[in-house]
């Protein structure tokens, strides 16, 4: 009995040495590979960790330094968060924020760079697309209107939609092309919330160029004239619901 159990344990051992000298290689690679991607992921998302962290104290230091509106230290610390923390988030807001005080201290070419810098280089959608409208709101004041609308090509969160037809509204408008800043404005209007401020603003333009785009009119000399009615004042069109 113990000799036939000796043979069995024999042949299960001649038979896992077959299979480890078959496949023994691969399920080293396979475990060293796994591991590895494992240990890789780790290290990787401890990385992000110390990254985000260091950014944060970064981003509180470009705050500290916009403050004091020292124009030298400003350029010194947002090149370090660029060439440091590039692909954070603190980053994309940093450009945003000097980008601010540079428009403001009166330094627009360096505000075009910051810009230029988070709608080149963001990773997040948003950001990008406040970068470029707020870019191309200084290309249009300086008149580089083709400039300003190729900031403004290209896709846009769905949530900028409305954003950005008006501003291409603004830029068409300053070039004379009153039919595609009206096609861009009504976008815009519908585009905004019902109850947004920002829509009624968009529905002041739409009445400085005769239209109205509440009751589907358009204007003349200052007066609504509806297809189906008689004559409104355009400024109707702005009272609150129930008050026109």
């Amino acid at each position: 009995m113990a000799n036939q159990l000796d043979l069995e344990e024999q042949e299960q051992l001649d038979q896992l040495k077959h299979f480890w000298k078959q496949y023994g290689n691969l399920i080293t690679w396979s475990l060293i590979l796994v591991l590895g991607a494992f240990a890789s992921w780790n290290f990787y998302q401890y990385w992000q960790r110390n990254q985000a962290t260091q950014a944060a104290a970064m981003y509180d230091e470009v705050e500290r330094v916009v403050k004091s509106a020292d124009t030298a230290k400003i350029d010194r610390v947002f090149a370090d968060m660029k060439d440091g923390f590039a692909s954070t988030t603190y980053a994309q807001q940093a450009g945003l924020l000097v980008a601010k005080q540079y428009y403001t201290s009166g330094n627009v070419e360096a505000a075009k760079a910051a810009l230029g810098w988070v709608a080149d280089n963001s990773s997040d959608q948003g950001y990008q697309a406040i970068a470029k409208l707020r870019l191309a709101g200084i290309l249009m004041e300086s008149k580089a209107f083709d400039a300003a609308l190729k900031q403004l090509s290209g896709s846009f969160p769905a949530n900028f939609d409305a954003l950005v037809a008006d501003r291409k509204g603004d830029i068409l408008l300053l070039q004379g092309k009153k039919k595609e800043a009206l096609a861009e404005y009504e976008k815009a209007f519908k585009n905004l919330e019902v109850s947004s401020e920002y829509r009624r603003l968009v529905e002041v333009k739409l009445n400085s160029l005769g239209v109205d785009p509440q009751s589907g009119s358009e204007a003349r000399g200052g007066v609504a004239v509806s297809k189906s009615a008689g004559a409104v004042p355009a400024a109707g069109a702005l009272a609150p619901e129930g008050k026109k």
